[in-house]
């Protein structure tokens, strides 16, 4: 009997040391968790039969060392939850491993080549859209016409009115701008008609009198005036603030062949103060078209596509997994997991909501292994094993005098 006992207990010690030969191995492996080999016994009735290893369990909510990896596409978890990918056979499985990039068919994969699952988002459109792969899109994209311009400025109350009136009648032709004794500053803006080409909007601000408070704002649009808004006019209060409302200037232009430009020049915040004219904001939205040149992640879980001409979309939003027991998700290997029965409430939300946490981005998880520990284990396990081992030579011996004996 002491024969089996000893033998069950170098069995299980073999199997405590496959546990942590693995976490000793896998020490640098990123969003890897720590499994522990628990020992139970073993009876038969009442008398015990030996021990065994009764279950494998690993610290999965002990989160391990966060590693910067100056990676846009690399993302860590700051606090509970998954990723969630999909595998070929369509089987989600949940991991730690934020190891992200796209494959050739546009899809966003994880390290293992998963397609990792969330949401579409579709500019424009404030709903996300249903669960499922996420699609980078790399097809060129289409130009936007520009809409607006965002101007702000202060006009200097020191300005005194232009020797000479701007030339309206007739027009300026692009060859021969404004002669700038006919305006007290000029500023230009690019704007984009629908076919993506630039035009150069260009305003130039002329105080009215010297003692007024009003300046006169004369726009050209490629060194010729717009078909309408070539002209405006600001009006400001004692203290310098605008008192002009609306305080929008709508310009239309032709951009032939393209269709028509119409412009709403905002002027909100400008003010008409003392000292140097500066401007704070001068900028038009639309853009020229724009092929795809890369993908990164936000730190909100949304995948934003970058293209040629500067823009930006948010084209997907990634998913984290919650679970109300995750100490139960099975293993396929040391960094993925599958759920079962015993999880409790599967639980999808963006990054940092609910109970989820926030996304780390260019960072890794790193394995939880205490390097430390699994050695004073591993030395526990050889002491446990010479000691059964000498449980059996005692044993063997004693038989070997017995049998001698008879």
């Amino acid at each position: 009997m002491s024969f089996n006992i000893a033998l069950s207990g170098i069995q299980a010690i073999n199997e405590q040391l496959n546990s942590i030969s693995n976490n000793i191995a896998n020490a640098g492996t990123y969003g890897y968790k720590a499994q522990r080999a628990n020992f139970s016994s073993m009876y038969a009735g009442s008398q015990p039969t030996g021990v065994q290893i009764g279950s494998t369990t690993q610290n999965i909510s002990l989160t391990g060392g966060v590693l910067n990896t100056g990676r846009a596409m690399d993302a860590s978890i700051d606090g509970r939850g998954f990723f969630i990918s999909k595998t070929s056979t369509g089987q989600e499985v949940y991991s730690r491993v934020g190891i992200f990039t796209k494959d050739g068919n546009d899809f966003l994969v994880d390290s293992a080549g998963r397609r990792v699952q969330g949401a579409k988002l579709t500019p424009g459109v404030a709903a996300p859209g249903p669960k499922g792969d996420i699609v980078v899109p790399t097809t060129t994209l289409p130009a936007k016409a520009s809409t607006e311009i965002d101007f702000a400025a202060n006009l200097s109350a020191d300005w005194k009115k232009p020797a000479a009136a701007f030339p309206t009648a007739p027009a300026p032709t692009p060859a021969t701008p404004p002669d700038p004794s006919t305006y007290n500053m000029s500023k230009t803006t690019l704007a984009y008609d629908s076919q993506g080409k630039a035009h150069t909007v260009t305003q130039y601000f002329s105080r009215v009198s010297d003692t007024g408070l009003d300046v006169q704002v004369n726009t050209l649009v490629d060194g010729v005036p717009p078909t309408t808004g070539a002209s405006k006019t600001l009006t400001f209060d004692n203290a310098g603030k605008l008192s002009t409302t609306p305080a929008t200037n709508a310009l239309v232009f032709n951009a032939a062949p393209a269709a028509n430009v119409s412009l709403a020049v905002d002027y909100t915040g400008t003010t008409f103060q003392a000292g140097e004219a500066t401007t704070s904001t001068n900028v038009a939205n639309g853009y020229t078209t724009g092929q795809y040149v890369g993908v990164e992640l936000g730190k909100d879980g949304k995948v934003i596509a970058k293209y040629s001409n500067g823009e930006q979309q948010a084209v997907g939003q990634i998913l984290i997994a919650t679970m109300s027991n995750e100490d139960a998700l099975t293993p396929v290997n040391d960094t993925s997991w599958v759920a079962n029965s015993d999880v409790g409430t599967i639980t999808e939300s963006n990054p940092g909501e609910s109970v989820a946490g926030g996304l780390a981005i260019a960072t890794l998880e790193g394995s939880n292994v205490d390097i430390t520990s699994e050695l004073v284990g591993l030395m526990g396990s050889q002491r446990n094993y010479q000691a059964n081992s000498k449980v059996i030579t005692t044993e063997n011996a004693m038989l070997q005098s017995l049998m001698q004996a008879l």
